[in-house]
């Protein structure tokens, strides 16, 4: 009798039970799927526990390192000591995850995900180069800020020009720059405005994307003035975390849970509120 006759036989004789027989094996299949997705996931929770833990010597070495560069706000987020951390609630992000909870010993409080920096670069020819990653290590929420407003650094400004296939030209104070119809640009007080002929001056409205342009030159306002400032980018709060480093929330929901950022942690506007209701200040940060 060939192979296919015996199995053809099989169910003849067996019927139903043949049938049940089959349905038993994959029930008992389908469990053990389960069981063992349990047990990765169980893991993984472990496995951040240990890295807040058992870690916590190579992320302060890391730190430390940074420290020599980053300036004294790491020196005060290294007096803080892991092994005093007790029951005190602490935060952990992932970068190759892209994820953010927030536990308190192996309990958690609170999960999301998140959008970390890219680890691009960005040239300027002849001068800086800017690489835009979220730092790792131990940091600490230093302050909690409401309504909070972007002050973009230099390289956003040498990233909007290239995009925009415009030269750079930074603006100071004292400087004017001619425009149409005898007009000048420049600052008067917090403010880089149009001076026109008969002494009328009018503030120019800034947002991300829609920078000051002046013929085939991208304008770089200075420093503390209004133009400097984009509001509603991050969100209604943010966990700041020192060296212009923070957990925020963002006009870009879409880049939630990849790397998006030039280097702090975006979420969702609505965990933002919720973070920043339920995190205190002095809560550590530990960021792999």
């Amino acid at each position: 009798m060939t192979a296919t006759n015996s199995t053809r036989g099989f169910f003849a004789s067996g019927g139903p039970v043949a049938w049940l027989s089959i349905a038993a094996v994959m029930a008992a299949l389908a469990l053990l799927v389960v069981q063992l997705q349990d047990a990765l996931a169980a893991r993984r929770e472990r496995n951040l526990t240990q890295a807040v833990y058992n870690e916590s010597a190579d992320i302060l070495a890391t730190v430390r390192e940074q420290a020599v560069t980053a300036g004294d706000s790491l020196d005060r987020v290294l007096a803080a000591s892991p092994d005093s951390i007790g029951d005190q609630p602490y935060i952990v992000i992932s970068i190759a995850e892209n994820r953010l909870w927030y536990k308190q010993g192996s309990s958690v409080l609170f999960r999301t995900r998140v959008a970390t920096g890219t680890g691009k670069f960005l040239e300027r020819p002849g001068g800086s180069r800017w690489k835009f990653e979220t730092p790792r290590g131990r940091l600490v929420v230093l302050r909690k800020d409401v309504d909070p407003a972007w002050v973009p650094p230099d390289w956003h400004y040498v990233e909007a020009a290239r995009k925009a296939g415009k030269r750079l030209r930074r603006l100071e104070r004292g400087m004017s720059i001619p425009v149409a119809g005898g007009a000048i640009l420049t600052v008067s007080g917090a403010d880089v405005v149009t001076r026109y002929p008969d002494g009328r001056e009018v503030p120019f409205e800034v947002l991300e994307g829609k920078e000051i342009v002046v013929g085939r030159d991208l304008i770089m306002p200075p420093i503390n003035t209004n133009q400097r400032r984009y509001p509603g980018v991050l969100g209604a709060n943010r966990l700041y975390l020192g060296d212009g480093y923070g957990i925020h929330g963002t006009d870009a929901p879409t880049s939630i849970g990849r790397g998006a950022s030039h280097g702090c942690v975006r979420v969702r506007n609505e965990d933002i509120e919720t973070l920043f209701r339920i995190v205190p200040v002095g809560t550590p940060v530990y960021i792999y």
